[in-house]
């Protein structure tokens, strides 16, 4: 039983090492403002375009730059979740034994 529960803690930390390596991004504007996550919702990059930050007041990039790391962080969590629920599966199939099942 201990066995299966160690098992399903390193293979919870394998997950999260893969999320750090997935890349996601959220983009505003047809891609005038680009941020990059990671799939563990760590922002690792923000690139604005050069013309649109002429042309854009100080409100404009701020609620674009908002949405673009809300949209980012989605994409984040939708990676993470799916990642999340298939090894959940793997694991509660493992574990099915330890219940009777």
């Amino acid at each position: 039983m201990f066995d299966q529960l160690f098992a399903a803690q390193q293979k919870a930390e394998e997950i999260k090492k893969r999320l750090d390596t997935v890349s996601v991004f959220g983009e505003v504007e047809n891609g005038a403002i680009k941020i990059t996550a990671t799939a563990n919702k760590a922002i690792t990059g923000v690139a604005i375009d050069e013309e649109f930050l002429k042309n854009a007041d100080r409100e404009e990039l701020e609620e674009l730059l908002l949405t673009a790391i809300n949209k980012a962080l989605a994409n984040a969590e939708e990676v993470s979740s799916t990642e999340m629920q298939a090894s959940a599966k793997d694991m509660l199939g493992g574990l099915g034994g330890m219940f009777g099942q």
